[in-house]
């Protein structure tokens, strides 16, 4: 068991070191990380790190930073953050019609029903998604800020 939390540590301080060795200024790192976790809030599987790479692009960020950052969505937490995306946009838009009748159930209400849910989702992670990447963004340039300003420090001594 100590093994095994010691190997956690030793991956962790390798996770954070990779962090900080990126290259770019410290705007450019967190618009990158920031762009991550932005599209990691989507629940679009197998598309979320391009979507970053291209968000990332247009807002001149680390590309591999926003690929890192959309494992805020990851097996763990995939029902919990799409859960709350979804109350959001529930939120914002209402609830909806609420449950499917099966006995009532045909092509057109099923569309319906998936159109509903798709924007409450969608909205929902959109929101989320803005919030999330504006506090991660910021809070990570202050971290990559302070981070350089101790390695000048450390040069000039």
């Amino acid at each position: 068991m100590r093994r095994l939390l010691r190997l956690s540590r030793i991956r962790m301080r390798r996770g954070v070191l990779w962090l900080w060795r990126q290259e770019g200024t410290p705007g450019q790192r967190a618009r990158g990380l920031a762009a991550g976790v932005f599209c990691g809030c989507y629940p679009f599987f197998g598309l979320q790190i391009f979507l970053s790479v291209g968000v990332a692009s247009v807002v001149r960020g680390n590309h591999l930073l926003a690929a890192a950052g959309t494992l805020v969505s990851n097996p763990l937490t995939y029902l919990p953050l799409y859960w709350f995306n979804y109350l959001v946009g529930c939120r914002l838009l209402g609830p909806g019609q609420g449950g499917i009748n099966l006995s009532e159930l045909n092509r057109s209400s099923l569309w319906a029903q998936g159109w509903e849910f798709s924007q409450r989702i969608l909205l929902g992670s959109t929101v989320v998604g803005m919030v999330l990447a504006i506090a991660s963004g910021w809070m990570a340039y202050r971290l990559f800020l302070r981070r350089e300003a101790r390695a000048v420090v450390s040069r000039g001594s």
